[in-house]
């Protein structure tokens, strides 16, 4: 797998990105107990305020993200690249696109909350920017399994 590389706008509801997020549920499930899980269902990801993605290689669907517009920020949320597709920089490259897709959206704010298990996820974003932060949106404080995260995609307008 080291062919073209094409990360688009996409259907979440399409079955090769429903398998890949029904493949992101099972390994969280796995980490964490239930109240831990902040899952957005694919109903959800089709709204208007969402924006997903697709990372295909050679023409096959092996990752998925997307941004939720916040009034204040865009969300990260949904980052999952198949484990046979990884060591190829898909994550930085998908990353890279949605926080292109945020600014694009004039959001100047990019927020995400991932695990403390998740250790390949965290110094990913660590290695973008993200830095820690408070917890936000409807995300309950206090969860100990949990990893909020923020990094100012742009500056104030001049």
């Amino acid at each position: 797998m080291t062919g073209e590389i094409v990360i688009r706008r996409d259907d979440p509801a399409r079955p090769e990105l429903r398998r890949l997020v029904e493949a992101l549920d099972a390994y969280a499930q796995a980490l964490y107990p239930p109240e831990s899980n902040h899952l957005l269902d694919i109903e959800t990801m089709r709204l208007p305020q969402m924006r997903f993605f697709s990372v295909a290689v050679d023409g096959e669907t092996v990752g998925c993200g997307g941004i939720w517009l916040h009034d204040d920020c865009a969300e990260v949320k949904r980052v999952y690249v198949s484990p046979r597709a990884r060591g190829m920089g898909l994550a930085r490259k998908l990353m890279a696109r949605l926080e292109a897709e945020a600014l694009a959206a004039g959001k100047a704010m990019a927020r995400l909350e991932t695990g403390i298990h998740q250790p390949e996820a965290l110094s990913l974003y660590r290695a973008l920017g993200y830095v820690n932060c408070g917890a936000f949106a409807d995300y309950p404080v206090g969860d100990h399994n949990s990893v909020f995260m923020e990094k100012l995609l742009a500056g104030p307008a001049e």
